[in-house]
């Protein structure tokens, strides 16, 4: 993991295409503006957890539901 030092206003990049700003730091909270192309998905990590499981959720009962369908059951 890279750690970076950055005051309010500063940027980073990542990928010549994504800028990451800070915007705000209050106590022990900081509010973060990301500019991204449109085509990149952007998810909170609890967020992107929960549809990562969603999906693997699916996938093990659409799975069963075909093979279930194949074996005549």
């Amino acid at each position: 993991m890279l750690a970076l030092s950055r005051k309010k206003n500063e940027a980073i990049i990542i990928n010549n295409n994504i800028e990451v700003t800070v915007l705000e730091v209050k106590g022990d909270q900081v509010k973060i503006g990301i500019s991204a192309p449109k085509e990149v998905p952007i998810y909170r990590k609890e967020v992107y957890v929960q549809i990562q499981d969603a999906n693997k959720a699916s996938a093990d009962t659409s799975g069963l539901a075909a093979l279930e369908n194949l074996l005549g059951k």
